[in-house]
């Protein structure tokens, strides 16, 4: 299986949000545990999400921890990312795979295991799975599909599968016995009062 951090952290691209300032605090506790994936908002320009994603990758080097770049591979290829992560109605994995190449890590998202294990035949190196529970993280997300969903996922391949969806350390333990070998959070580091805390937190759970 990958060798991959257990802990993603996703850049928050709503208003007010300070990215930079939850990488930072994340890392200093994560270390090389976190996979930092930058996602910029819909309408932030390729400018914008190259200068983002080129200060998280410096962030990310100091701790030896891994930066992906979500849905803009020529962002991921330009400032030297160790991959990206595409979603359902982003490049076809098969076709990300092409852009960045044999080496790249490759994180798709899937929500039955039919999508993952076809994710996962064309080439997905781990996948991200959920929404575990609604979240307001994102617009336009299908149902909560639970832990069960989860695990059903996890149970039809061999890759990684990180959940996702207004996950906190009070569900790693149920996550993680359904197979899931790590969670992804945005709100939960981003709104949190202490990130770093959180993040130990979180660490703590996932470490079993």
């Amino acid at each position: 299986m990958l060798s991959l951090g257990r802990l993603h952290l996703i850049t928050d691209a709503r208003s007010g949000q300070d990215p930079l300032t939850v990488v930072r605090a994340a890392l200093s506790v994560a270390r090389t545990e976190l996979v930092v994936q930058v996602r910029v908002a819909d309408d932030a320009t390729d400018r914008q999400a190259y200068d983002l994603a080129r200060r998280v990758i410096a962030l990310c080097a100091r701790y030896g921890a891994t930066c992906l770049v979500n849905d803009r591979l020529h962002v991921a290829l330009a400032v030297g990312a160790a991959g990206g992560h595409v979603g359902a109605d982003d490049l076809p994995v098969g076709a990300a795979r092409t852009v960045l190449g044999s080496a790249a890590v490759l994180g798709a998202t899937a929500r039955d295991a039919d999508t993952a294990v076809e994710a996962v035949a064309a080439g997905a190196s781990y996948l991200g799975v959920g929404p575990v529970h609604s979240t307001t993280s994102k617009e336009g997300l299908p149902p909560a599909i639970g832990v069960a969903g989860v695990g059903a996922v996890a149970a039809a391949v061999s890759v990684p599968v990180i959940a996702i969806g207004a996950v906190t350390a009070a569900d790693v333990p149920a996550l993680r016995a359904a197979g899931a070998y790590g969670v992804a959070v945005i709100g939960a580091l981003s709104r949190a009062a202490d990130p770093a805390r959180t993040t130990a937190a979180l660490m703590e759970a996932l470490t079993w």
